[in-house]
């Protein structure tokens, strides 16, 4: 038996918290086996229209950006289920700028650290320009807010945008992420967090897209959960990353039938994998933990591989990389690569995709 608390934020000041009890069952468990080295993620290319230039992107008058994170979502799931067996997430891939070797941070390879990266743009140590949220669970005794695990304000995804006049909007399966609801309140429109119901939280996301919310930012906990119960990469995995397949098909469905999406654009990642046959993702020295899908899918974005079209980036190959010289694609791109696709330039104080933006379209 688990409870579910749902906040949902009708206004800056103003929330409501409900609880429910819930019975959940996670099924049984078996090990994938690895990737062999150098075949080919992508399908094969495909015809397509111009792509706007980037000037035309920037004029649309109304971009929509929908950031997706699957909490703990091991490339090696997508390998192995294919696309039949996650087409939806092999959908992003296929037809955006895309690759199945991003990186973590390197400090650290657990959901709190890293989802303040991607929302910040910045590293995680404090010391070294980073937000310096280092922990992973939201004990009353942490700091309170970012700006003061970080020892100086620390804007984000969401100030940037609302300091455009854009509406922001943030959903997830985990209490934890209230952290960003008390960092950045008068930044962020909505904030609904419903414990371990993705299916309730993709509901609520695919309503309020239809408002056209500007930016929207959305946590699914489901694989992280059942790794951490049954291991990383079991058959539960697995069944839990094609639940959650399902859930973004259903996005994807809404974008495909409903005008009012026609400008909408998803930015996919994850927090770190998980190791096969533990219960386990701290390791921050192990592939299955550091490597992490990242596309960017919508209006004007390429089918293509995103190393080939960014040589400023370093495709790390298996390597767990430094923060020295060229760097691989990180889920800390996240916030700087939606702010461009919604016009609004790069944060004050990020680190990631600030200089070299990542370019998403082919020469």
């Amino acid at each position: 038996m688990v409870f579910v608390r749902s906040i949902t934020r009708l206004s800056p000041f103003l929330a409501t918290v409900s609880l429910v009890a819930v019975a959940l069952t996670v099924p049984s468990s078996a090990t994938a086996e690895p990737t062999p080295e150098g075949t080919s993620d992508r399908a094969p290319d495909r015809a397509s229209d111009r792509a706007p230039s980037a000037l035309e992107r920037r004029n649309d008058p109304d971009p929509q950006v929908l950031v997706i994170s699957i909490d703990a979502l091991n490339p090696n799931a997508l390998r192995k289920l294919g696309r039949k067996g996650a087409p939806s997430l092999w959908r992003l891939v296929d037809e955006g700028a895309a690759t199945l070797n991003a990186r973590t941070q390197r400090e650290l390879t657990v959901t709190l650290p890293n989802h303040t990266s991607m929302v910040t743009g910045r590293r995680i140590d404090a010391s070294a320009g980073g937000h310096g949220v280092t922990w992973n669970d939201d004990d009353p005794g942490r700091p309170a807010t970012v700006h003061a695990a970080a020892g100086e304000n620390v804007e984000s995804l969401f100030s940037a945008a609302h300091d455009a006049g854009l509406s922001t909007a943030l959903f997830a399966t985990k209490t934890k992420f209230s952290l960003f609801a008390s960092s950045w309140p008068a930044a962020l429109d909505r904030v609904t967090i419903k414990e371990e119901r993705d299916g309730a939280v993709v509901k609520a996301v695919r309503r309020d897209l239809l408002r056209d919310r500007a930016v929207t930012f959305v946590h699914l906990g489901l694989a992280d959960k059942t790794g951490h119960a049954k291991s990383f990469m079991s058959r539960a995995y697995l069944r839990a990353v094609r639940r959650l397949d399902g859930l973004v098909g259903g996005i994807l469905d809404d974008a495909d039938r409903r005008p009012a999406l026609d400008d909408l654009s998803i930015v996919l990642t994850s927090d770190h994998g998980g190791l096969p046959g533990t219960t386990d993702h701290s390791p921050a020295d192990k592939l299955a933990d550091y490597r992490v899908p990242f596309s960017v899918w919508g209006p004007g974005i390429s089918p293509v591989d995103l190393y080939d079209v960014n040589p400023g980036y370093r495709d790390p190959k298996r390597k767990r990389t430094r923060l020295k010289g060229k760097q691989p694609v990180r889920n800390g791109d996240v916030a700087n690569v939606a702010l461009g696709l919604l016009g609004v330039d790069p944060m004050p104080g990020s680190r990631f995709g600030k200089k070299r933006p990542l370019r998403l379209t082919a020469r």
